[in-house]
């Protein structure tokens, strides 16, 4: 009877590891300014399948992304926030996107600009 215990606690043991295996937590810089902000990255982060935990930090600027990578890739969750509206680490909103957003939530892009242009000034 003990022997039977142990095997099946051990068989739910690994069967746990498992699934922890695929959850992966990352995290990057989300360009932001305010508590709308807040609420758009996260939402953008969340709406990608595998997303299952997004907090985004508005003094230091950091996402924290907890995620199966198995269905998902960090660079997916980036190009869906961008797509919001919020420069990443990886990518950059569109400006059409961007000049959308309330006057509240337009962050300063200076750096985000520099990083995309090539030694002859220009955009990729």
């Amino acid at each position: 009877m003990r022997r039977k215990m142990l095997s099946i606690l051990s068989m739910l043991l690994i069967g746990t590891v498992a699934v922890f295996a695929q959850s992966k937590t990352e995290k990057f810089e989300v360009k932001g300014n305010c508590g709308m902000c807040e609420t758009r990255i996260e939402k953008a982060a969340k709406s990608v399948e595998g997303v299952t935990e997004v907090s985004w930090d508005k003094e230091t600027m950091m996402t924290k992304v907890v995620f199966d990578d198995s269905k998902t890739s960090l660079d997916a969750i980036q190009k869906a926030i961008a797509k919001a509206g919020h420069d990443t680490g990886k990518h950059r909103a569109s400006d059409e996107v961007y000049n959308k957003l309330p006057g509240c939530c337009k962050y300063d892009r200076s750096e985000s600009k520099d990083d995309k242009e090539d030694h002859h000034g220009h955009q990729h």
